[in-house]
């Protein structure tokens, strides 16, 4: 049976603690008689031998030294040693006093002081041996040279993880907020300000995952086409390590997220999630699981989407409805069945391009969708209604944008009928199915090229699971006639988000090329129409100036515009700001 190398050690260091126990009992012999033991002493020799083993193997096996990284054997693994081979030395002493009785076995006292530092001296020899090596000749005896970007405690527990895990990559820096230079078990530790000036050819570089990447970038120029790895998990011995990812990098991480506050808003409701199978439908599904909703029906017209969802988060209070937010009768039973107390509108058409070359089908699953849902929610005396929206409605300049202003003005206006209805705006989400980010990595893995449509657009991120909880946390304080606006951050220059995937994938010679603006795509999204929206009790969600718009003149309008020849000069009609970019 082949041992791991865990118990490879084990044994190892048990063989040579049994070979330095016996040989310092030995040296203490020859010191004591200068050299030259007589015949009489040597039952006791032996007997001082077997004893010491006997009682210094098992502590240390008790006490976990052996579990001790050899790599990174240090001051506490020094002060934990020194007090086992302390109490071990005290028990022999106590076992030679008791062995006196015997008038044969002759251990003179003497012995057990010099045999203590004698043994002392070669086990922490032995346990400093391998790290003396490795800090003399690392060039040739390491992996990848690592640096660690962590506080020192998780640092500690970073480097012993590493060392558990018999890993490649060897720690020989580690920076943190710090004010001077100290060392952490033989690594130097630097402050930022000074790790700038030093230069040790780092192959790998180890993130804590709590600190902020985008501060942490702002802070140093990391050389980001290294292989680089970043911890997710810290508990000792057991933290985990995953690709470092542009997801990571962009990540807002809200620091006023209420969890508390969301949990009261869903948990024991029954909520109703249209589009629950897409890419932000989804997460919503999951996030109110996990805030334990009493019921959840998710409803999609994607067989495959839905399956997918319900499959992921299968327990008896998931109910999929396979249905179409056009089908206002059917969805009309399906709240009839299920009577939700709060309803999360997701389903929508949102793919720029595609719903250019598609207009009837958007203006259809769109409006006329949003429009059946909010008007059902009504009438069943739905609690709350949260409509999804996006930053392409502000001053749109495609049909998508603005088939979504409406449905922020139906929503806005049809308001304080016994249904607190609210919409949440925000950008792109990263890793959903329609961004970016997802078309990059393919690209990438072929080899490229990157297609950009212009070196100079820009968009807004957010991570999928962040927009979802503070899509409910905003919807947790909303009273209805709210348009919610995400704290979206800084916008992200698209070349400068390829240019960072390329130097992640560790690839090179991936090119990227411009291909020009699409159909309806404008260089610049923006979340506001005006500067003049309202604070909130959380600085991560703002409220935009409400627009009125009389319902009544709203649903003539839209009837006009499905029954219009020119769609386009009506969606401008209802959206004054419409500036529609073909950008042939």
């Amino acid at each position: 049976m082949k041992l791991s190398k865990n118990k490879l050690r084990t044994v190892f260091f048990i063989l040579f603690d049994i070979v330095i126990s016996t040989a310092s009992v030995f040296i203490a012999y020859l010191l004591r008689f200068d050299f030259a033991i007589q015949p009489k002493y040597f039952l006791g020799l032996y007997i001082t031998i077997a004893t010491l083993i006997m009682i210094r193997i098992p502590l240390f096996y008790i006490f976990n030294i052996y579990n001790i990284s050899w790599r990174h054997f240090g001051f506490k693994d020094t002060t934990k040693l020194l007090n086992v081979v302390v109490f071990s030395t005290i028990i022999l002493l106590i076992v030679t006093y008791y062995l006196r009785i015997f008038e044969h076995i002759i251990i003179p006292r003497s012995i057990i002081p010099i045999e203590f530092f004698i043994s002392l001296f070669f086990i922490l020899l032995l346990r400093f041996s391998k790290r003396f090596y490795l800090e003399r000749y690392r060039k040739n005896a390491l992996g990848k040279y690592t640096l660690i970007i962590a506080n020192l405690d998780k640092a500690n527990s970073i480097i012993r993880t590493l060392d558990s895990q018999e890993s490649e990559y060897y720690p020989v820096a580690i920076v943190t907020d710090i004010n001077e230079k100290v060392r952490l078990n033989g690594i130097d530790v630097y402050p930022f300000e000074e790790f700038k000036k030093v230069d040790i050819g780092f192959e790998a570089i180890i993130v804590d995952e709590k600190i902020d990447l985008q501060e942490l970038n702002a802070k140093m120029d990391l050389a980001l086409d290294c292989d680089i790895k970043v911890a997710t998990n810290y508990s000792d011995y057991q933290a985990n390590f995953k690709d470092i990812s542009v997801e990571d990098l962009l990540a807002r991480h809200p620091k006023d997220l209420d969890k508390g506050k969301i949990e009261n808003f869903v948990k024991d409701k029954v909520i109703l999630i249209t589009g629950a199978g897409g890419s932000i439908g989804s997460e919503l599904s999951r996030q109110c699981k996990k805030y334990r909703a009493s019921q959840l029906i998710l409803l999609d017209n994607s067989e495959y989407n839905l399956y997918a969802i319900t499959e992921e988060l299968y327990t008896s209070n998931i109910v999929p409805v396979m249905q179409n937010i056009t089908n206002l009768a059917a969805l009309e039973e399906t709240f009839k069945k299920y009577k939700p107390d709060i309803v999360i509108h997701a389903a929508a058409y949102k793919h720029v391009p595609l719903v250019e070359q598609n207009i009837n089908e958007a203006i259809e699953n769109n409006i006329i969708g949003t429009k059946n849902v909010i008007d059902i929610s009504i009438k069943y005396k739905v609690s709350k209604f949260v409509m999804i929206s996006t930053d392409k409605a502000v001053r749109p300049t495609n049909i998508m944008g603005t088939t979504k202003r409406i449905c922020e003005l139906y929503a806005q206006n049809s308001n304080g009928k016994g249904t607190e209805i609210v919409a949440v705006r925000f950008g792109n989400v990263l890793g959903s199915s329609g961004s970016v980010i997802p078309k990059f990595k393919k690209q990438i893995e072929e080899g490229g090229p990157i297609t950009v449509t212009h070196p100079d657009i820009t968009r807004y991120f957010m991570l999928i699971s962040e927009a979802c909880e503070l899509v409910l946390q905003a919807a947790s304080i909303g009273k209805g006639g709210e348009i919610f606006i995400l704290d979206m951050g800084e916008p992200v220059k698209i070349v400068d988000l390829a240019k960072k995937m390329i130097e992640l994938s560790g690839k090179e010679n991936i090119e990227i090329e411009f291909t020009g603006l699409r159909p309806g795509e404008k260089l610049y999204e923006e979340l506001l129409i005006d500067e003049s929206d309202a604070e909130t009790e959380y600085e991560s969600i703002t409220v935009a100036q409400p627009t009125f718009y009389a319902l009544d003149k709203l649903n003539e309008d839209i009837i006009e515009l499905l029954y219009s020849e020119n769609k386009i000069a009506t969606l401008k009609k209802i959206v004054p700001e419409f500036n529609h970019q073909k950008n042939n």
